[in-house]
């Protein structure tokens, strides 16, 4: 059944967080309505229907939506005002205790989301380096200095240049075009781990043209635990951006590095009225808890480990419609065959109550105990199986 477009309601697209709009999610296919409630790893439609969550506020809630501590830490920050002309006690406390997750770091700044903390990354890289060239792998928002998109003014897309994921010869390309750039920003998972070795010839390259490295962690920050991608990977930057999980939903971000660096951010204008509202912040700071006291990031890694190896029973079982599976344990989703083929799926494992992306990514996260897990992929199978009985 097709779907009616969203395009004529007052808002343009749909809704305006664009990797939620209808036809990213189900292409042309019917889905759910617009979401009324959410609670554990469970959302409830305008109509009343239940689904397991795979796609985690894209990635945005590790712990489960509405988690107590979390929720706790913010009511009483809003009880207490939330917001004022004085800057929180929460931001400094957050600050010390963010600290220790990001190797290197001794200093921080806030902002409210992933796009602006690292525009406000490549900005200290500008200030620090005197440079203006940006190379970056990955996705990093939405703001103009790593888009091409209409509007984005040519002068700034000239300033740009786009690095190909785990690709050394590429970043030889690129530092032979532009010998001298200001920073390397990467994300250190692109749909699958990273090379070890096409990391650290970044970090080299980096230091070769005295230029800053920027870990981009908004998805793997938190997830992976203290030191994030650049622990796991055993490569060091300069910077690291971590968003999303770090406030289990409420919106928060942070660029983290060494002072003399992060010194830059005081000698040019980084700032955003809300960046200091303590609801988020004290958010943060019940999350750093919770993953430090508990084994949160474990289960969240083995729930992850369960439902990507379930990904791949379904890819070897139904070849003809999966083409394979991309991410790591932390987040991870299937390779259609065709975009059609995906949206049906997607489709149909939404009317079994599973609302499953399409592509990058689906997230584990504490509340998907082992029987919720089971049960998504027991429904996306289904929703696949039925695709493939009429390929």
């Amino acid at each position: 059944m097709t779907a009616p477009r969203d395009g004529d309601g007052p808002i343009p697209g749909g809704t305006s967080t664009g990797s939620k709009r209808r036809e990213v999610l189900f292409g042309d296919r019917e889905g759910p309505g617009r979401m009324v409630r959410s609670a554990g790893c469970r959302l409830w439609d305008e109509r009343g229907r239940e689904f397991i969550d795979l796609g985690m506020a894209l990635g945005a809630v590790a712990l489960g939506y509405g988690h107590p501590a979390v929720r706790a830490a913010a009511e009483r920050a809003l009880r207490a005002g939330g917001v004022g002309t004085l800057p929180p006690v929460e931001e400094q406390a957050l600050a010390e205790r963010l600290l220790p997750w990001v190797p290197g770091a001794e200093a921080v700044r806030f902002l409210k989301t992933g796009a602006e903390a690292v525009a406000a990354a490549v900005r200290i890289a500008r200030v620090a380096t005197g440079r203006d060239v940006v190379f970056s792998c990955g996705y990093h928002g939405w703001l103009d200095w790593s888009q091409a998109e209409p509007g984005v003014p040519t002068a700034v897309r000239g300033l740009h240049r786009a690095l190909r994921f785990n690709d050394g010869a590429d970043l030889e390309q690129a530092l032979q075009q532009h010998p001298r750039p200001c920073a390397l920003v990467i994300e250190p998972v692109v749909e699958q781990a990273p090379d070890p070795t096409w990391l650290r010839a970044a970090r080299d390259a980096a230091t070769r043209a005295g230029a800053v490295l920027v870990f981009d962690e908004i998805k793997t920050g938190i997830r992976f635990g203290p030191g994030g991608a650049a622990r796991r990977y055993g490569v060091p930057p300069d910077l690291v951006v971590l968003g999303k999980a770090l406030g289990n939903g409420l919106p928060i971000a942070a660029v983290a590095g060494p002072r003399a660096l992060m010194a830059a951010a005081a000698r040019t204008w980084i700032s955003s009225t809300l960046a200091t509202e303590s609801v988020a912040l004290a958010a943060g700071l019940a999350v750093l808890e919770v993953c430090e006291t508990t084994d949160a990031v474990a289960r969240v890694a083995a729930g992850g480990e369960r439902f990507l190896a379930g990904l791949r029973s379904l890819a070897d079982a139904y070849p003809h419609v999966v083409a394979g599976v991309g991410g790591v344990a932390e987040f991870s989703f299937l390779r259609f065959r065709d975009d059609a083929a995906g949206a049906r799926v997607a489709a149909g494992a939404a009317a079994r109550g599973v609302l499953l992306r399409r592509g990058p990514y689906n997230f584990v996260s504490l509340a998907h105990d082992d029987a919720t897990i089971a049960a998504a992929l027991e429904r996306v199978g289904e929703a696949v199986g039925e695709v493939g009985a009429t390929c």
